[in-house]
């Protein structure tokens, strides 16, 4: 069964460790016969979600683009960085402006409701971002996301990534392969 997975990353920093995560998840993906887009948020910059400025200008442009481009996807997977133990503003207002309805008579929570979604963290840590999945996770499940059990915390980020993007340690690939396994797996069980 075809399904769609959307990969990206809660940063936009160019040389960032969880962006390259979300790059070899999405790799890892596409090698296993899923249809699989990865996005930048650096491509989609929207201003703090401000619900006068929503009432005054309409929803922003980018943000119905990456809305859209949720919407047309069956599941996604989120490598975050952990910022005081949370996810970071960057992340919590894309997710913020894609509930939004834009359109007269769209589904509530269109881009959220029935996805399937995979989550990971990367850090230079020796927690590598654990302390951010359990708040994510429960910030995406409360707006109707399935969230799969496996997950990855990647310590010592900074040394993590060989030359290009991929995970030196096995040990590593493997659990990444693990999420998105299940997050394939789900995706297919639940669609189907």
């Amino acid at each position: 069964m075809s399904i769609k997975i959307l990969f990206f990353a809660g940063s936009s920093r160019k040389q960032s460790y969880n962006k390259k995560l979300a790059h070899a998840a999405y790799e890892y993906a596409k090698s296993k016969g899923v249809e699989a887009t990865f996005a930048d948020l650096i491509d989609y910059p929207m201003p703090i979600m401000n619900e006068d400025l929503e009432a005054e200008e309409g929803m922003p442009e980018k943000a119905i683009a990456f809305k859209k481009l949720m919407a047309a996807h069956d599941g996604f997977f989120i490598a975050t960085p952990e910022y005081n133990s949370m996810f970071p503003p960057l992340l919590k207002n894309t997710i913020d402006w894609c509930t939004r309805t834009h359109e007269e008579g769209e589904p509530s929570m269109i881009a959220f409701k029935g996805k399937i979604a995979g989550l990971a963290a990367a850090s230079e840590g020796g927690l590598g971002g654990i302390r951010v999945l359990p708040v994510l996770r429960q910030q995406l499940q409360n707006i109707s996301v399935m969230v799969v059990p496996n997950q990855l915390a990647l310590s010592a980020a900074h040394e993590a990534f060989d030359d290009q993007g991929g995970l030196v340690k096995d040990n590593q690939r493997k659990m990444l392969h693990g999420v998105v396994d299940q997050l394939i797996e789900t995706t297919r069980k639940m669609k189907g």
